[in-house]
């Protein structure tokens, strides 16, 4: 079973895109972030004629998230537990069943940009930065429950987060941003030290390896790239897992997303 994570910065603006990525790798369940589309507008022939399931959670303009899969979609969950008031188009979740069930959940964590600290160098409450710590926090708790299943599940998406120095090419500019800032890091790495194996570093270690690169100043020619799409899985997860790749190259496409796709392919 091939899962795959694709920001695709606008499913309209990237349909051409998405539809060539689908067509030349064929992955069997895919999740989506910043559809920027709400359900009833969701460009949905794009993905059922190519002979998807698709279930989206969607708002207008901005976030925005959906799973496809070849597979039949049960027991779709929307929204991320733990806030109520929470509005934001984030996170979705799914069972497919081919030989084994594996949960899918995939998610678009707040950037968390600008970084607003108050004189004790705490997130300042109400800020983007402080929404993203608490969804970390939300996360972190939603993946505990699901590591009480035993079941193989996986936890993809745009993460928002560089965990180490070598996942940027420069690491230096990035040193106060959100994504880099140590809490940012240290929450990332309170998922992993749940239990969860982090499938892309397991198969491929060092530098140099990314998933996005901003539109500005060549940083695609240039390789300024950084890593923050991400595939965590459970313990049941990792036993299937076969391999994990970064499909780079989408990057030089007609009017690509800032972002590339990642995948696993789990022996389910």
């Amino acid at each position: 079973m091939k899962i795959a994570s694709f920001n695709i910065n606008g499913v309209k603006a990237r349909a051409d895109a998405l539809g060539a990525w689908l067509d030349a790798t064929q992955p069997d369940v895919a999740v989506l972030q910043e559809i920027k589309s709400t359900d009833e507008t969701f460009p949905r022939a794009l993905i059922e004629d190519r002979g998807y399931n698709l279930e989206t959670h969607g708002q207008k303009g901005f976030n925005g998230v959906a799973i496809l899969s070849k597979l039949p979609l049960e027991d779709v969950t929307r929204g991320l537990p733990g806030d109520d008031d929470d509005i934001q188009a984030r996170w979705i979740e799914a069972t497919v069943v081919d030989r084994r069930a594996v949960r899918i959940c995939g998610m678009y964590l707040p950037n968390g940009n600008p970084v607003e600290l108050d004189a004790g160098g705490q997130p300042v409450t109400g800020g983007k930065y402080a929404y993203k710590l608490a969804w970390m926090e939300r996360l972190h708790a939603r993946a505990r429950d699901l590591l009480m299943l035993e079941e193989p599940c996986v936890l993809l998406g745009d993460y928002n987060i560089i965990p180490q120095p070598e996942d940027a090419a420069r690491p230096e500019v990035w040193r106060e941003d959100a994504l880099f800032r140590p809490e940012s890091r240290a929450a990332f790495r309170r998922l992993l030290n749940l239990g969860f194996t982090e499938a892309f570093r397991t198969r491929t270690p060092g530098p140099g390896h990314y998933t996005f690169w901003d539109y500005q100043a060549g940083a695609y020619q240039k390789n300024h790239g950084i890593r923050i799409d991400h595939i965590l899985l459970s313990p049941q997860g990792a036993d299937l897992m076969r391999d994990c790749q970064i499909d780079a190259d989408v990057r030089a496409g007609d009017k690509p997303s800032d972002h590339v796709p990642i995948w696993v392919e789990l022996d389910a």
